[in-house]
């Protein structure tokens, strides 16, 4: 019986690779997007991978949605909690709507989305769910206390949801990339860009496969064993505890 893979914001960016690397892999791949319809239609032409719109952070949504999938495609039993959005700006300037739509989308989403498929894979027995964090849910960022606040929550939940549910043959990992070469960090002013690159040891920022390529290995049995870990990947930027 072939996995089925769902992916959040499976359509861009690291999302879009880890949709192509779960595919290439000989799994059934759902990608979730929620905002751009061109770059979505763009990704299904060139990949095949179906693509499904929602909002993440609405839970009525996701049982909707992922009742979508599960009756075109099978039961999830690979999740990559990907999807995420930043509202930067210093805290004292912060709105509150700017920090609910971050909390939202990039916390809330973990309930929203695994509270709807965690008890099938409880059912079966088998399960892999792999959250995107980040380098900033680590160490902070000046001007994302809001964004380092849910990615350092991903962590958190990470951690407490992988002890759940190892008994019933479900990991839960979490993975931190560092600044990666998309097109969000393409955005970003040139001088900003330098000194961000500067900051890496490696000299260089991330491609999105080498971020898929370790997602890949999770979702994968050779992962078995591995479950409530913290994977760094951010070119020796910021060494972490875990």
């Amino acid at each position: 019986m072939t996995d089925i893979a769902l992916v959040t914001g499976g359509t861009r960016g690291i999302g879009a690779a880890i949709a192509r690397a779960l595919h290439a892999d000989g799994l059934e791949v759902a990608s979730v997007y929620h905002g751009d319809d061109g770059a979505a239609e763009r990704f299904r032409q060139d990949t095949g991978i179906p693509v499904f719109k929602w909002d993440v952070a609405d839970p009525d949504a996701c049982r909707d949605g992922v009742a979508r999938v599960e009756e075109r495609l099978g039961p999830v039993s690979v999740l990559v909690n990907n999807a995420g959005i930043t509202r930067d700006g210093a805290f004292h300037k912060m709105s509150w709507q700017h920090w609910r739509e971050v909390l939202a989308t990039n916390l809330d989403s973990m309930f929203a989305m695994t509270r709807v498929i965690i008890d099938g894979m409880r059912e079966r027995r088998f399960g892999r769910i792999i959250n995107i964090s980040s380098i900033n849910g680590q160490k902070g960022q000046v001007g994302q206390v809001n964004y380092s606040a849910a990615k350092a929550g991903v962590i958190g939940f990470t951690k407490a949801l992988a002890q759940e549910n190892a008994a019933r043959g479900i990991t839960v990992n979490a993975v931190c990339p560092g600044y990666v070469d998309t097109e969000m960090v393409a955005a970003v002013r040139e001088d900003v860009r330098a000194a961000i690159i500067a900051d890496i040891p490696v000299g260089r920022l991330g491609e999105p496969d080498e971020i898929a390529d370790a997602i890949s290995w999770l979702a994968s049995p050779k992962a078995a064993f591995c479950t409530g870990a913290v994977l760094t990947i951010n070119g020796g930027q910021y060494i972490a505890n875990g």
